[in-house]
Formats: C-alpha cells, sequence, structure tokens
C-alpha cells in the first residue's frame, strides 16, 4: 500500500513538519506500508520529494525536489505521482501543523477527492485549530480552563486593558490560530503587553490573552486503534524556562520529561476523563494531544488546549506518552493508517 506523507505547508510551523515527516518515514512498517514523500512549499506548491532526507532536516529540501507532476484532486479515489511511472497513493498521512494543513483546510480537498487520510476531520480540525472556538465550545460544556479573553485587530487597545483590569499577571498572549507556541509571549506587565500583542498579531488577526498559573503542564496522548480510544498516562513538561516556547521546544535541551507525572491517582484519572471527553466534544478520530494546567496551590485541573496533528517526530510527547505505556511508535503508525483505511470504506 502506497502512503503519500504530506509535509511542509504555508504555515510557521513549516520545519517542525518536514522533521515529523522524517520521523515517520524512517519508522514506518515497510512489510505493510510503502511511503512516498509530497512536500508543500511554504508558497503552497507540491512537490514529489525522493532525494536525499537529510535536507528535510536544515530546510533546503525544496531545491532538491522532483518536477514530476502531482495530481492531488486524482482519479477514482486517488493522488497519483508522473514521474518515470505513474505512482498512485491510496492513503495520505497529512503531518502537516498549523494554518493550511491542521485547521481542516487540507482535510476538505482530500474529501472533497476521495482520498483515505489520517487524523481529524475537517469540522474537528477547524474547531481544534481555533483555540478561541475551542474555548468557548470546551466553555459551554463546563470544562475548567484558565480565564481569557478574545482580542481582534482593529479592536481598541485601551479597551483591551480595560478588559483585563480583573486580571492576574503574568499573562499569555498567542495567535488564535497557530501552534508549536509560535507567536506566544509570556507577559510580566503592562509595559510588555504592546509589543506581545503586535508579535502575536505577526499571525493572526484574532488572538488570545490568558491569564497565567503557578502550574504543572501536563500532557495526555489519545490514540484511536480501530474503534477503541486509548487515553495515555499523563506526562509532566519539566521546564527549566519560563514557559515551553517554540525554542525551548525545538531548539534546546532544557526540558525533561516525567511519565507518567508524578500526581495522585485521582487527579491522573481526572485529567484522562476530561482528555477522553474533549476528544468526543470534537468528534476527533485517530490522533490528539490534551494538554493540561495543574494549578500548584489547590491542585485544580484546567484544560490548555487540544491538538489534532501534535509533533509526531521521535522525541515528540505524543509518541513518547504512548510508548511509555507500551504503544510502539511503529504502531501508533499502522494503527492511525489502518483507522483511516477502516473509516474510508465504511463511508464509501
Amino acid at each position: 500500500m502506497n502512503i503519500g506523507i504530506l509535509f511542509g505547508g504555508r504555515s510557521a510551523e513549516h520545519e517542525v513538519s518536514c522533521i515529523s515527516a522524517l520521523s515517520i518515514y524512517k519508522n514506518i512498517d515497510r512489510e505493510k506500508f510503502t511511503p512516498i514523500l509530497i512536500g508543500i512549499t511554504k508558497t503552497g506548491q507540491f512537490k514529489y520529494y525522493k532525494s536525499d532526507l537529510e535536507h528535510l532536516k536544515n530546510g533546503c529540501w525544496e531545491e532538491f525536489a522532483s518536477s514530476a507532476k502531482v495530481d492531488l484532486l486524482g482519479v477514482s479515489g486517488t493522488v497519483s505521482i508522473y514521474d518515470e511511472e505513474v505512482i498512485d497513493l491510496d492513503c495520505i498521512f497529512p503531518v502537516l501543523h498549523g494554518p493550511f494543513g491542521e485547521d481542516g483546510r487540507i482535510q476538505g480537498v482530500l474529501e472533497y477527492a476521495r482520498i483515505p487520510y489520517v487524523g481529524c476531520g475537517v469540522l474537528s480540525s477547524a474547531l481544534c485549530m481555533d483555540k478561541a472556538m475551542a474555548k468557548e465550545l470546551c466553555k459551554s460544556q463546563g470544562i475548567p480552563q484558565t480565564k481569557y479573553i478574545l482580542f481582534q485587530r482593529g479592536e481598541s487597545y485601551e479597551g483591551l486593558l480595560q478588559r483585563l483590569e480583573d486580571f492576574c499577571y503574568p499573562l499569555f498572549v498567542k495567535p488564535a490560530n497557530l501552534g508549536s507556541s509560535v507567536g506566544i509571549s509570556r507577559v510580566t506587565s503592562e509595559r510588555e503587553l504592546q509589543a506581545a500583542v503586535h508579535e502575536a498579531m505577526r499571525f493572526d488577526r484574532r488572538i488570545l490573552v490568558e491569564e497565567g498559573l503557578n502550574a504543572r503542564e501536563i500532557e495526555v496522548a489519545v490514540f484511536q486503534n480501530g474503534k477503541e480510544t486509548f487515553v495515555s498516562s499523563p506526562g509532566e513538561l519539566i521546564l527549566q524556562d519560563e514557559f515551553y516556547d517554540y525554542d525551548t521546544k525545538y531548539k534546546k535541551d532544557t526540558t525533561t520529561w516525567q511519565i507518567p507525572a508524578n500526581l495522585p491517582r485521582q487527579i491522573l484519572m481526572e485529567i484522562q476523563r476530561i482528555a477522553d471527553d474533549v476528544f468526543r466534544l470534537f468528534n476527533c478520530r485517530g490522533i490528539s494531544r490534551v494538554d493540561f494546567f495543574v494549578d500548584k496551590n489547590n491542585s485544580k485541573v484546567f484544560l490548555n488546549e487540544i491538538n489534532t496533528m501534535p509533533g509526531f517526530t521521535e522525541i515528540s510527547m505524543y509518541p513518547k506518552l504512548l510508548e511509555g505505556d507500551g504503544i510502539s511508535y511503529r504502531e501508533i503508525i499502522s494503527g492511525l493508517i489502518d483507522l483511516a483505511m477502516e473509516d474510508y470504506e465504511q463511508e464509501r
């Protein structure tokens, strides 16, 4: 079975996607699947990639991409690559992070073309990608979250300050639609707030301002294998920095993990229950990572966010959490592809 690994994309998380794709390509079960790399450039062009894998790491893969035509809409439910011979793909693994990949747009194209794909569908991808909409939906269901407000381009900055009068610092300012901590700032005073708002607005016209907590950061992996939904043991990020920003995630070597998290059993079970509820609320499929805060002062649990295509490198938290429960990286990849094919056949 030919599996198209779709990577790159127009988002600010392009580089992270390339590394995730490389990890999948190296670890996929070659007895069951033949992986085919399809990159999306930062300008949105689809490119067949069959050159040196190291170029995916150093960011210059586009220079070495094939000139072969990639027919995304395909014929009779396939994606086709017109190279020396025609290569038809049976399923797409869209390991794309952020806008234009994780937000329902590519999922809509694949559904329109009747092509099986890994991961969440159009609506769940779109809702989970939009942090503001996700928070509003969770709020309607009584899921505990930290205090937040939504601020949009064109609104008065003075009005923002008024709305934040009863918030306590530190604050976190973030784009409504992005991941990997891109565009996020930790703000400790009003003097820093305006620059943080400007930084977040570089990536989105809508931003969230959230009240910070003195909290432990806990993450849970949700994995569907067949029709069973498995919620991993919660893991804790042990941070040496003030918060888990982009550099801390991907460039520094200062973060460690505690899997499972050293928390009372009752709190671990509460986190797993909420993660399962959120996964079902958004009608997710196959894969999601759900992030939490646990207040250090009173042990209250707060939902942070849900990610429908979390970082998928070999050292990313999602596979590490599942490996802690005995599910290997290869098994995760195979299970997600098998589920995509099963669901596609049922929908047909």
